[in-house]
């Protein structure tokens, strides 16, 4: 057979052949179709939920340190030896307990003295009323000089001053004597004592001079002291007038505390004082709330966060803040429609609220929102809703 024909034979072989390859092919593509299309994932899980409606209470929150209601220096008003101590450093005493003993007995001593000087000043003011009473009659008979009955008159008045005069020193021994014995002016918590026993203490009325004994704080109920910006005291201006008692303070106004770390504000009390002038230095109005202290757990100086009620109540929307997109100074949600489509919506937010943001504009009541698997969603895809639900806050 010539080559030529045989070249020929051979290409239309192959061309045979590749026809069929691509006969086969175009038969099983409507099958390969089906299987890509059967093994395509379905659109990802997420889980939504409708926003928690709940009427919840604007504040305005601001920083504050306690203070004692009564701080007070113990200090001596008599001089003398300290000789004993009633008390434990740091612990709780109540107004009248003892806490030290100055050395009494020169005390004692100068009352006794002075109760002798009263006797001397009775015994003389009674010899003074006979002297004038014998005068009386002798007068009446002329038997006595009228300057001399005069005399009397004025003995018995200088006996009835100096018994006076006694009796007061008897009662300036007494209130010495008292002062040997130190007790508490006020209920609270003592410091720790800065004299020891056998020390000499200088007393006086003065202040300065007498010895400093202690101090004592007071705890319950305690003081939490705050500053508002004049911004600030504007805006709660409404609820301050409402409580405003007729001799035009404030008072009423119910607070919540908390320390940092805690959650919630587990501390109550009242705002009952803001100050009479805004300062100008700083522009801002010293206010003060008193706070129940039963258990002593709170101590003067401690710093917290105080949460101000501003206005009425009012229904909101809330979210968690994992469900709330972040994007320089835009917050954005994903919702997801009936047909799982994702359609992202801005909002505007409120403050955190136990725990859930306060969602005040840009969302509906009934829109479903993505709580979990933001991470799996892009605006305009599909998705797989999943019912989910919103926790309530916890209660203050």
């Amino acid at each position: 057979m010539p080559r030529s024909r045989t070249i020929a034979y051979s290409l239309l072989g192959l061309a045979l052949a590749a026809a069929t390859i691509v006969a086969v092919e175009l038969a099983a593509s409507p099958k390969l179709g089906a299987q890509q299309q059967a093994a395509a994932p379905p659109p990802p899980a997420v889980t939504v939920s409708k926003p928690l409606a709940r009427p919840i209470q604007d504040s305005l929150e601001f920083s504050g340190q306690f203070a004692p209601i009564d701080y007070v220096e113990v200090r001596a008003r008599v001089n003398g030896y300290l000789t004993e101590v009633h008390f434990t450093d740091g612990q709780i005493v109540k107004k009248g307990d003892l806490l030290f003993v100055i050395d009494p007995r020169p005390y004692e001593d100068a009352l006794d003295i002075a109760k002798a000087q009263v006797a001397q000043a009775e015994a003389a003011l009674e010899l003074a009323k006979r002297q004038l009473a014998r005068g009386d009659e002798l007068v009446k008979k002329e038997y006595l000089a009228q300057s001399d009955y005069d005399t009397r008159v004025q003995q018995l008045a200088q006996a009835e001053a100096q018994l006076n005069g006694a009796k007061a020193q008897v009662k300036d021994a007494q209130i010495n004597l008292e002062f040997t014995r130190v007790t508490a002016p006020v209920g609270g918590r003592v410091g720790a004592h800065q004299v020891s026993i056998g020390n000499l203490i200088g007393g006086g009325e003065g202040g300065a001079q007498a010895t400093l004994l202690a101090t004592i704080v007071s705890l319950d109920p305690i003081w939490f002291a705050f500053d508002l910006s004049e911004n600030d005291y504007l805006a709660l201006g409404t609820d301050f007038r409402a409580n405003r008692q007729a001799d035009g303070r404030i008072a009423g106004v119910p607070i919540q505390i908390r320390f940092s770390g805690e959650s919630g504000w587990p501390h109550k009390g009242t705002l009952d004082f803001l100050d009479n002038q805004i300062e100008r230095s700083s522009g801002t109005l010293a206010a003060r709330a008193t706070v129940p202290n039963s258990d002593f757990a709170i101590t003067p100086g401690q710093f917290a966060h105080v949460r101000v009620p501003l206005g009425p109540q009012h229904p909101a929307l809330l979210l968690p803040d994992a469900a709330i997109i972040t994007d320089q100074n835009t917050r954005m949600v994903m919702t997801v429609a009936g047909d799982g489509t994702v359609t992202p919506k801005q909002v505007t937010v409120g403050p955190v609220e136990n725990g859930l943001r306060e969602v005040r504009t840009g969302l509906g009541p009934d829109d479903q929102v993505v709580i979990a698997g933001l991470m799996r969603v892009r605006a305009g895809a599909k998705v797989t809703p999943q019912p989910g639900t919103i926790a309530p806050p916890a209660a203050d």
